[in-house]
């Protein structure tokens, strides 16, 4: 692609020259009409003067010696000294009515006879030059006057206007492309250190542009370029967090695995191996929750502080299907599920992949604390301003003094089969629709988990 000097100067050159081209053939065409208007009135008022100097009251004798000394005169008007090119251009003829010459120029075209016409003509003598003319009758005299002017006379002056005119302009427009030609580089100069700038940087620099003085029109370039790379700095540490839990809680499911692999093949019994096996069964179970969590929080995170539009939906009936598709689960553990809701309608902007991810993971943690036969309750309420989704299990509760720890990426509370993760994903989609995660022990037994979100 050009470069915007290139293209900035591509454009203003080629709109100048086109504006001086059409000024160009505007004032062309104004010189041809105004010349042409002019000469014109200098034809008609040569024959007004001829036509003055003939009506001379004089003897018949004396107007043949003034038609003789008028003859004279005008044979005599090649260029010489005080001469000029023009004469032998610009010439006139007089009849009477009678069609006889009575005075003329030599450089006069040949009539057979005299035009007919009054007023001005274009004509073409025998040398095929063309003629501007202008015809005077004067029956009150016996006069026929014919004053003519060469075209080439009109054309070579417009010529030396349009050489006079264009010249310079064509000059001038050159002079004014170079001084546009380094007004643009000036006007770009801060674009060329900024990209200096980034060019000196070295390849994994990740710190923000701070270059001053800086030009209104690079600001906000700035400022998106320092977003960019606080976006990437922001990815590149999801990923560095992401590798570092992955390979910390990794490493002991792998190391168990292992040993229960190697048990297996040390079995002496079937029963061993059957134990063996089992456990090497529920390690990869759990290794395979603890994958699912982890992509689930790498899944979150780069959507927290996204701000895009979500569709209006039936919170009460997503989280129905949700509720549907964990109960065979539920069911399979011996706990029975129970869903209970306000009255109302619940339509709402919210992800509803989000809710069910939070809300699967409520209920798995329900599911593992509740006893056999226990009942996990599932509450959904709304008042004027937020949600209230209430997860209630019928297990030993918790230590209100770890809660907090609890939030914690990891760290699990008993439950050996689970990975740490599943509050602190509730807690990541909480903080993302900017509602909160709060767990109470019930009055009784049992854990109460709330997840409280604004309507939209």
């Amino acid at each position: 692609m050009t470069s915007i000097r290139r293209r900035t100067l591509t454009l203003m050159i080629g709109l100048m020259l086109t504006g001086l081209l059409i000024l160009s053939v505007f004032n062309l065409h104004d010189s041809n009409h105004e010349i042409a208007e002019v000469y014109d009135a200098q034809l008609a008022q040569n024959a007004r003067l001829l036509q003055g100097v003939m009506r001379m009251p004089l003897a018949g004798k004396e107007h043949a010696e003034l038609y003789q000394a008028f003859n004279k005169a005008l044979s005599e008007a090649a260029p010489k000294v005080n001469g000029h090119p023009y004469e032998s251009k610009i010439a006139f003829q007089v009849w009477n009515l009678q069609g006889e010459v009575l005075v003329h120029t030599a450089s006069a075209p040949t009539f057979t006879s005299p035009p007919a016409t009054a007023g001005f003509s274009d004509i073409v003598d025998l040398h095929q030059r063309q003629w501007r003319a202008f015809m005077l009758q004067d029956s009150s005299n016996n006069l026929r006057i014919w004053v003519g002017e060469r075209e080439d006379v009109r054309s070579d002056l417009v010529g030396r206007i349009v050489r006079h005119t264009l010249w310079p302009n064509i000059l001038g427009s050159l002079i004014l492309a170079a001084m546009v030609w380094l007004a643009i580089g000036w006007g770009l100069k801060p674009l060329e250190d900024m990209a200096a700038t980034l060019r000196a940087r070295h390849s994994g620099s990740l710190e923000p542009l701070h270059l001053m003085p800086l030009p209104t029109e690079l600001e906000p370039m700035q400022a998106a370029l320092n977003r960019m790379l606080a976006q990437i700095q922001e990815v590149l540490g999801r990923e560095h967090r992401f590798i570092a839990d992955a390979a910390h809680e990794m490493r002991t499911p792998l190391a168990v695995l292992r040993v229960h692999a190697q048990n297996l093949l040390e079995a002496g019994t079937e029963q061993e191996r059957r134990e063996s096996l089992q456990h090497l069964i529920s390690g990869v179970d759990r290794t395979s929750r603890l994958v699912n969590q982890l992509l689930t929080m790498a899944r979150l995170e780069p959507q927290a502080a996204s701000a895009t539009s979500l569709p209006c939906i039936d919170l009460k009936a997503s989280i129905r299907d949700s509720l549907v598709q964990m109960t065979p689960w539920l069911l399979s553990k011996g706990l029975e599920l129970e869903f209970e809701s306000q009255d109302g309608t619940y339509l709402t902007h919210v992800d509803a992949a989000a809710i069910d991810i939070a809300l699967n993971n409520l209920l798995t943690n329900a599911a593992n604390f509740s006893p056999e036969q226990g009942v996990v309750t599932v509450t959904l309420k709304q008042d004027n301003d937020h949600f209230e989704l209430t997860v209630e299990d019928q297990g030993p509760g918790i230590d209100e003094s770890k809660s907090e720890r609890l939030f914690e990426r990891f760290y699990s509370r008993g439950n050996d089969e689970g990975a740490g993760l599943g509050l602190t994903i509730v807690q990541a989609i909480a903080d993302r629709m900017g509602g909160q995660v709060t767990l109470e022990n019930r009055s009784g037994t049992g854990l109460r988990a709330t997840l409280a979100f604004p309507r939209a």
